[in-house]
């Protein structure tokens, strides 16, 4: 029986804005800058300005598909190995989530553990969140904490800083191509 929230009635979303975002924090966290960069938090403040209520949506749903596709090859990977993807990212996840009390509110933290077991577990994070309503200005930074927490996470087991952007750009370009 298919679910509602089977990721074949999900939109893709705006991935590749959704991936530069993370890509950009992920490098800047590798390059030693953590703290708030005023100058790209500018650029980042215009460029979210300019976006209408349905390119909004796009990015949304873009950083959830992400999200979707970097639980799905941690997954397969957990799996090769005869372990749960759920059991192995999830506390981790959340212990992470927690210390980060100044960008991520506490009570947003079980909304994105949900996205994350949601998408383990073959699930679209997307349609899986439009269940509980329309999504709240306080889940906007945890939203993409988690997509850069997974994408960090990928990139560690891989021992290379840009393998999980390497291998959404790879996927969106094979997509294109057919």
């Amino acid at each position: 029986m298919s679910s509602p929230c089977d990721p074949a009635y999900a939109p893709a979303g705006d991935v590749g804005v959704a991936l530069m975002a993370i890509d950009s924090r992920l490098k800047a966290i590798y390059d030693g800058r953590t703290g708030t960069d005023s100058e790209q938090q500018q650029l980042m403040d215009q460029f979210t300005a300019s976006l209408g209520p349905e390119e909004a949506n796009d990015v949304l749903d873009g950083a959830c598909t992400l999200i979707y596709m970097f639980m799905q090859w941690l997954r397969m990977a957990y799996e090769e190995h005869d372990k749960d993807v759920i059991e192995y990212v999830v506390p981790g996840f959340v212990t992470s989530m927690r210390m980060m009390p100044r960008s991520i509110r506490p009570e947003v933290i079980p909304t994105m553990t949900g996205l994350v077991v949601a998408a383990g577990t073959g699930l679209s994070p997307s349609l899986w969140r439009k269940q509980y309503g329309d999504w709240t200005g306080d889940e906007m930074n945890s939203l993409e904490a988690t997509a850069l927490l997974l994408a960090e996470h990928i990139n560690r087991l891989t021992d290379d800083r840009d393998f999980a952007a390497r291998m959404i750009t790879e996927a969106l370009s094979a997509t294109t191509q057919d």
